[in-house]
């Protein structure tokens, strides 16, 4: 009886193991039973783990910098050029000899200051405008060959006479350049002449520079520009210089 008492209990006690141990393995979710990790299950909606992001070569091939207009550059203005007039010479300053006279030379001095004052206030400069030009889209086309990159940036804007606009032919400057963080790798300065007849409407134009090469990049981090270069010097027409004849002696 006794054996029987001792393994009824013993039996006993292995089921209610048994079933704590399977209460814990449903407790303890994707660690697994008694949170070892077996048993564990992905989840389903989970995100893929990160990868290291790598440029294709197809992409990389297909890759063409994007042009971009800085700021300050969109716009250029052409002004006349205002005559300016000599400024009165100042008459030399003597001793006063009495009250009156100091207050003389006072208002004088006062009234020379003003006139200086006026004529060192600029002037209204829309009104001395011959034109205005402005940049309105900016697109490229690349293609690469034997390790290099050729570009072809093309700038469109159009042209707005101002009220002192006469008809001919204006030049505008407009610099073209790709960049690689802050190595230059291509800077060119064109000066573009557009011919402008009909001050009653704007003039529309699209420049094209063909010739940008530069190496072929082997990632997306190139940055090609254009716009207006004001500080650009001006372009200047070298005129034939004049040869003097030497008179040959005059022989008896």
């Amino acid at each position: 009886m006794a054996f029987r008492t001792s393994s009824g209990r013993f039996l006993a006690g292995l089921a209610l193991t048994g079933f704590m141990l399977a209460a814990a393995g449903c407790q303890s979710g994707d660690n697994g039973v008694l949170g070892l990790g077996f048993g564990k299950k992905t989840d389903p909606t989970a995100p893929p783990p990160p990868q290291d992001p790598k440029v294709l070569a197809s992409q990389l091939n297909a890759y063409c910098p994007r042009v971009t207009v800085r700021d300050g550059t969109a716009f250029f203005n052409t002004y006349v050029n205002e005559v300016k007039k000599p400024k009165p010479k100042s008459k030399p300053m003597r001793k006063p000899r009495n009250q009156a006279e100091a207050e003389q030379q006072a208002q004088e001095a006062q009234a020379a200051a003003a006139a200086e004052a006026a004529a060192a206030t600029p002037p209204d400069d829309s009104q001395r405008i011959i034109y205005q030009a402005s940049i309105s889209d900016v697109t490229r086309d690349c293609s690469r060959t034997d390790g290099q990159l050729t570009m072809k940036i093309a700038v469109a804007g159009k042209i707005v006479p101002g009220p002192k606009f006469t008809p001919g032919t204006i030049t505008m400057p407009i610099r073209t350049a790709v960049m690689h963080g802050t190595d230059v790798l291509y800077s060119q300065i064109h000066q573009y002449q557009v011919q402008v007849t009909d001050p009653s409407v704007a003039t529309q134009f699209v420049f094209t520079d063909t010739n940008v090469v530069v190496p072929a990049p082997t990632a997306q981090d190139y940055q090609a520009y254009a716009g207006y270069d004001e500080n650009a010097p001006k372009a200047t027409t070298d005129k034939p210089k004049k040869t003097h004849r030497k008179k040959a002696a005059a022989t008896n």
